[in-house]
């Protein structure tokens, strides 16, 4: 259960740092680093998700 909701809470995280990048690029002027910073914690929290997938599926948390 505690997996779960690991991946449900990076999940959410990766949509609110999308939001973020999205309204950034939007407000932003084009020398700042607001949305580059939103891009790499989004690619941070996309590679814990898949980690966090892949030990799931291979030790069967999630198959249940």
């Amino acid at each position: 259960m505690l997996l779960k909701t690991l991946i449900a809470i990076v999940f959410v995280a990766i949509i609110a740092s999308m939001a973020a990048g999205a309204g950034f690029l939007l407000r932003d002027d084009t020398h700042s680093r607001r949305l580059l910073l939103s891009l790499k914690i989004r690619i941070a929290l996309t590679v814990l998700l898949l980690a966090l997938l892949l030990y799931g599926f291979f030790l069967g948390g999630l198959g249940d």
